[in-house]
C-alpha cells in the first residue's frame, strides 16, 4: 500500500474513531447516571458483556484474523473472491444463529458460570434481573458476526472507513435509549426496576447492534460485491483449519476475561454484604477500561487496520523484512499517543472519570480512576502486542500466538485471584487492574521472541530507547501538573463539578501541547505525527522501493 493511500485510510477511520468513542462516551456517561455502578448496573454489564465474549470466544476471533488475509488471496479467483465470500458468510451465519439459541435457553447456566455469586442467597433480585437482561441481549450474537463479515469484506477491497463508522449508529441508538430513561425513569434500582424497564434496556440495546450491522449492508453493494446465500463448504477447509488455532487463541484469552467478570462480581456482592455501597465490582472495571481504550483504538485499531492487508501481502510475496520494518515503524507510531497517554492516567485518573461520569457520587466515578490508573501500567504492553499479533495473521500463523496469550491470561488468571483472596474487597478491582498490566507487560517479551521465526528478531532496543524519550517527555511535563492539583486538593479547596472540569481542560491542554514541544526537544522523529500524520505513517523501507 502506497503512503498516502494509508495516510488517508488511516485518517479517515481514526475520525470515525474518534467519533466513535466520543459518541461511545455520551451513552457510557448516560448508562452510568441510570444504573448507577453498584450491582443492578453489573446485571446488565455482565448481561451485555455476554453477546461479545460468546461471539469472540466462538466465532470472531477467526474471523477477524483468517478473513481478510484468505480474502486477499481469493480475489485471484474468476469471480474475484464474491463466492468464497458468499460460502463463509453464508456457513458463519448459520452457526451464529445456533448459538443464539443454544445461549437463550441456557442463559442461566451462562449467568451462573460468569457471576456465581449473584445466585447467593438474598440477592435472587440481581440473579433474575442478570438472566433476563442476558436473553434480551444474546441475539446480538448474529449481528455481531455480520457486522464484522460485512466490514471485513469491504476492508479487503480497501475500504476502511465504515467498518470505523458504523459503530456510531449503534451509539447513537443507545444515547436515545438511556436519554429517554434519564428523562422518564430515574432512580432505578434492582428492587424498583419492572419487568417492562428490563425489556426495553436489554432489546434496546440489541437493536442498537442490529443498527450497526445493517448500515454496512448498502456499503457492500456499492463496492460491487455480489454476496448471495450460498450452501456448501467448497474453499473453506484452509480457513476452519486456520480458525481452529484462532479459537483456542481466543478461549484462553475469554477464559481470562472470565476469571476478571468472576472476581469482580464477587467483590460486588461481598462489598454489598459488607455494607459497603461504594460501586467497586465489574462496573468500575468496565468503564475503566473503556476509557484506556480510547487512545488504543483511536491509533492502534485505526493503523493496524489499514496495515494488515499491506502485511498480508509482503507475507505472500515472502518479503519478511519489510513486514518487520512495517511491524516496528506501527509500535513507534502508536507509542507516540498511548505513552502520554498512559502517564496521562496514572496521574488524573480520578479526576478524569471524576469529570466523565457526572451523575453518580464523586467517590465512585474516582473510584473508577483508580483502577483506570491501575490499568495504565499495561496500555503500551498492550498496544504493542496486537500489532505483533497482526503479525503472526499476515503469515496465516495461528497456532504461534496460542502460545503467547496463554501465558497473558495464566499470570493475569493468578494474579486476579491472589488479589481476591489478599486484598480487602473494596480493594480487589484495582487489583484486577494491575494484573491486566503485569500480565501484558510480561506477555509482550514472550510475542516477541515468538515472532521472530517468521520476521527475525524484532529487538526490544528498535523501540525502547523512542519509548524511552516520550515517556520522559510525558512524565516531565505532567508530572508537575499532578502536583500542582494535588496541592489544590491538599489545602482544601473545594471545586464546583463546573471548576473541576475547567481544570481538567487546563491540565489536558497544557500537557499536550507542553508534550509536543517535549518531545520534538527529545529527538522523537515520529512526534510529527499529531501535525503532519502523513510523514510518521508505514511506508515503504529504501530496501523495498
Amino acid at each position: 500500500m502506497k503512503s498516502n493511500e494509508l495516510f488517508r485510510a488511516s485518517g479517515v477511520m481514526a475520525l470515525g474513531t474518534i467519533l466513535s468513542r466520543i459518541t461511545g462516551f455520551i451513552r457510557g456517561i448516560l448508562i452510568v447516571a441510570v444504573l448507577g455502578t453498584t450491582l443492578l448496573a453489573d446485571t446488565y454489564n455482565v448481561a451485555n458483556t455476554m453477546p461479545n465474549i460468546l461471539y469472540n470466544l466462538l466465532v470472531g476471533g477467526a474471523l477477524t484474523a483468517i478473513f481478510i488475509p484468505q480474502l486477499v488471496r481469493s480475489f485471484d479467483h474468476e469471480d474475484g473472491g464474491d463466492g468464497f465470500a458468499s460460502r463463509l458468510i453464508t456457513t458463519i451465519s448459520l452457526i451464529l444463529l445456533v448459538l443464539v439459541a443454544i445461549g437463550v435457553y441456557f442463559a442461566p447456566s451462562l449467568v451462573r458460570l460468569y457471576a456465581p455469586e449473584f445466585f447467593t442467597p438474598g440477592f435472587e433480585a440481581e440473579k433474575d434481573i442478570a438472566i433476563a437482561f442476558t436473553r434480551y441481549c444474546l441475539p446480538q450474537i448474529f449481528f455481531l458476526g455480520l457486522f464484522t463479515m460485512l466490514g471485513q469484506v469491504a476492508n479487503a477491497r480497501g475500504s476502511f472507513g465504515p467498518l470505523m463508522w458504523a459503530p456510531i449508529a449503534n451509539n447513537i441508538v443507545g444515547i436515545a435509549l438511556f436519554g429517554g430513561f434519564l428523562l422518564f425513569s430515574t432512580g432505578i434500582t434492582t428492587e424498583t426496576i419492572t419487568a417492562t424497564q428490563i425489556q426495553i434496556l436489554g432489546w434496546g440495546t440489541t437493536i442498537s447492534v442490529v443498527v450497526q450491522a445493517l448500515v454496512l449492508v448498502p456499503v457492500v453493494k456499492r463496492l460491487g460485491i455480489q454476496l448471495r446465500p450460498q450452501w456448501g463448504l467448497a474453499g473453506l477447509g484452509k480457513s476452519f483449519g486456520l480458525a481452529g488455532w484462532t479459537l483456542l487463541y481466543v478461549l484462553f484469552s475469554q477464559l481470562g476475561y472470565l476469571v476478571t467478570v468472576n472476581v469482580a462480581t464477587s467483590a460486588a456482592v461481598r462489598s454489598a454484604q459488607e455494607g459497603i455501597t461504594r460501586g467497586v465490582g465489574y462496573t468500575p472495571y468496565t468503564y475503566a477500561y473503556f476509557v484506556m481504550l480510547l487512545p488504543y483504538s483511536i491509533v492502534t485499531i485505526s493503523i493496524i487496520t489499514a496495515i494488515l492487508p499491506h502485511l498480508s501481502r509482503l507475507a505472500v510475496a515472502n518479503n519478511r523484512e519489510e513486514v518487520r520494518v512495517q511491524l516496528i515503524r506501527a509500535i513507534k507510531l502508536v507509542g507516540v499517543i498511548t505513552i502520554p497517554s498512559a502517564v496521562a492516567f496514572l496521574f488524573f485518573g480520578p479526576l478524569i472519570t471524576e469529570v466523565i461520569f457526572i451523575g453518580i457520587p464523586v467517590e465512585d466515578s474516582r473510584y473508577i480512576g483508580y483502577v483506570l490508573a491501575a490499568l495504565s501500567f499495561g496500555l503500551v504492553a498492550f498496544s504493542i502486542n496486537l500489532i505483533l499479533i497482526r503479525g503472526f495473521n499476515a503469515f496465516e500463523d495461528t497456532r504461534t500466538q496460542v502460545i503467547s496469550i496463554f501465558i497473558i491470561n495464566l499470570i493475569s488468571v493468578g494474579f486476579s485471584y491472589l488479589f481476591l483472596n489478599l486484598l480487602k474487597t473494596q480493594w480487589v478491582t484495582i487489583g484486577l487492574g494491575v494484573a491486566f498490566s503485569i500480565s501484558y507487560l510480561v506477555g509482550l517479551l514472550i510475542t516477541l521472541s515468538l515472532l521472530k521465526k517468521h520476521t527475525g528478531a524484532i529487538k526490544v532496543m528498535e523501540f525502547l530507547g523512542q519509548h524511552l524519550r516520550l515517556l520522559g517527555a510525558a512524565i516531565g511535563v505532567m508530572a508537575p501538573l499532578f502536583a500542582l492539583t494535588q496541592y489544590i486538593t491538599w489545602v482544601g479547596i473545594e471545586l464546583t463539578p463546573i471548576a473541576r472540569a475547567g481544570e481538567l481542560v487546563v491540565v489536558m491542554l497544557t500537557a499536550f501541547f507542553g508534550y509536543l514541544v517535549a518531545g520534538k526537544a527529545a529527538g522523537v522523529e515520529e512526534i510529527s505525527m499529531i501535525g503532519h500524520l502523513r510523514d510518521s505513517v508505514v511506508r515503504p523501507s529504501k530496501k523495498a522501493e
